[in-house]
């Protein structure tokens, strides 16, 4: 099969290579996906889990890419709840070969049923900008109905599921990002907008819940600003800064088929749009990947 292979960690994106690599097997439990769409985080060839397993050793070539969407073609021994042909998206592994590939082999509890009218684009937009900001929002923030939350990067491809998910709980949201983020931040939900360049956060009073993708002065300026009894929450690592009263929560993203059946849902009904903003062809895919401008939206790779 065709996959897009890393070797070389201190290359980066100019060591992608277009190659073949050997058809992935089923393990107990899992499902091999036939792939027509997969999603690629540009922080991906920074993760230690796209260079090691588990155990430290090394595992390159391997091929990145977590989200997927695609059709079901084969199933492991005991792999029950899914069927051969059905539709499926979901995140993979981040110690396995991943999505950027004609074929994946994933655990079945990491993927969950694509509906029909949901195109495979949109399907593997969804696994890691959505739960990210599902889990970040519900489960580590404990959000509730009425309620204020600072979203950081609000225009980019988690802060815009931050803000809409936020805004259906009940939320009453603040974005924050470039001075050219405001308009596409304002259009997905955000009741304010504060441009980090230029605008003060101590101008906006109190927060419950602080999303923070950014890290750095910008999250400890944030911290400063969290209610008692509020949150922060983080995805880029261990915090620099905690909340006076209330803590900070880092995380990692993780596959959950319930919450993926839940945003889809919203997909479907029209209350969650998804952020894309480059869409290419496997045979593109390289050049997708070292792209000549900012890329505003979730980068998306067509397999089939």
């Amino acid at each position: 099969m065709r996959a897009i292979v890393v070797t070389d960690q201190a290359a980066g994106t100019a060591g992608m290579t277009l190659a073949e690599r050997p058809e992935p097997s089923a393990a107990i439990n899992d499902v091999v996906v036939e792939v027509h769409a997969s999603g690629y985080v540009p922080t991906e060839l920074d993760w230690p889990s796209t260079w090691t397993d588990r155990a430290g050793r090394d595992r390159a070539p391997s091929v990145p890419g977590h989200e997927l969407a695609g059709v079901v073609a084969s199933l492991g021994y005991g792999t029950t709840g899914l069927s051969v042909g059905q539709r499926v998206f979901g995140l993979a592994d981040w110690h396995r070969d991943g999505t950027l590939a004609e074929h994946v082999a994933i655990e079945a509890r990491n993927v969950a049923p694509l509906p029909g009218d949901v195109d495979f684009t949109v399907g593997a937009s969804l696994p890691i900008s959505g739960l990210t900001a599902w889990q970040g929002l519900f489960q580590h923030g404990r959000l509730q109905a009425g309620q204020s939350v600072l979203a950081h990067g609000a225009a980019g491809a988690v802060g815009t599921m931050v803000t809409q998910l936020a805004r259906e709980a009940g939320a009453y949201v603040i974005g924050t990002g470039r001075a050219a983020d405001r308009e596409k931040a304002l259009e997905y939900g955000a009741q304010e907008f504060v441009d980090l360049a230029n605008d003060s956060l101590d101008d906006i009073g109190r927060v419950d819940l602080v999303f923070d993708v950014i890290g750095g002065d910008v999250q400890k300026s944030s911290a400063a600003l969290v209610k008692t009894g509020g949150t922060l929450v983080t995805i880029v690592g261990p915090p620099e800064a905690r909340p006076a009263d209330g803590p900070a929560i880092d995380f990692v993203v993780e596959a959950d088929r319930a919450q993926l059946i839940e945003i889809v849902r919203r997909v479907r009904d029209g209350r969650l749009r998804t952020n894309i903003g480059t869409v290419a062809s496997l045979d593109d895919a390289l050049a997708a990947f070292n792209p000549t401008e900012r890329l505003k939206g979730k980068t998306i790779i067509r397999v089939r």
